[in-house]
């Protein structure tokens, strides 16, 4: 597929230049997730432009929320097709990245593509956010917790927040909806030890609405009870303090 749109996009937007190695795998990396989505149904977006702009730049945006540099470990969890993990891996080669999906089908499809584009130091995982929060293979390792359209804003730092080291960050990547969300997280954020950074909107090129980056500093440790059973997170998300425990 042709990139030109990305190429020029990502260097008016974010001021990056993608090297020909980089284009070439992000063309690859489109045919590849055309191809699968016949079969496996990875993305409702098909069209050229739009895996440009809604998949790969979204993605790419979040370099003005963070500075990915060599050696950080990041988790991008709910990652489906690899969304933002992989296109940030390509343009800084220097991470360790863990791609986290709980759907096999997508995981295989992560294997694949990081097998075809010849990825060094990116981890496949087959699991729910809420198991490798109490892995301590996971707990609290990474420098870096990421998330694209996952869950609302309560449950989802209950899923970043255990993953991420104290003084890491998570970057949750939103639509409209961000603000309000990040007003219902206020008591989650402050039971699991994170506090709000910054919320930096974005605005994508043929994209109407704008996008979000909401940036969480982890400032203390997460309590051993965070987070919760596998789906409880979801279903009795932290809102205000009547919501004990489950």
């Amino acid at each position: 597929m042709n990139i030109d749109l990305l190429v020029r996009c990502s260097r008016e937007l974010l001021g990056l230049d993608l090297s020909p190695e980089t284009q070439r795998a992000f063309s690859i990396y489109a045919d590849e997730l055309l191809a699968w989505n016949e079969k496996f149904n990875l993305t409702a977006i098909t069209a050229p432009e739009e895996i440009e702009m809604r998949h790969f730049l979204d993605s790419l945006s979040v370099l003005r929320a963070i500075s990915l540099k060599p050696g950080l470990r990041v988790i991008d969890v709910g990652t489906g097709a690899g969304f933002p993990g992989l296109p940030l891996r390509l343009v800084a080669p220097g991470i360790e990245l863990t791609l986290l999906e709980a759907t096999a089908k997508k995981t295989t499809f992560l294997e694949h593509i990081v097998h075809r584009l010849k990825l060094h130091n990116v981890q496949v995982v087959n699991a729910r956010a809420e198991e490798a929060g109490q892995d301590p293979r996971h707990r609290e390792q990474y420098d870096v917790a990421l998330a694209r359209a996952v869950a609302q804003m309560p449950a989802l730092s209950e899923y970043l927040l255990p993953l991420c080291r104290v003084g890491g960050k998570c970057v949750a990547l939103k639509g409209e909806s961000a603000v309000a969300e990040v007003r219902q997280a206020e008591t989650a954020l402050e039971i699991l030890g994170g506090r709000v950074d910054r919320v930096i909107p974005v605005e994508l090129p043929q994209v109407a609405e704008t996008h979000y980056l909401v940036v969480i500093r982890k400032s203390a440790a997460t309590p051993p009870a965070y987070p919760r059973r596998p789906g409880v997170p979801t279903k009795r998300p932290l809102l205000n303090r009547s919501h004990p425990e489950a």
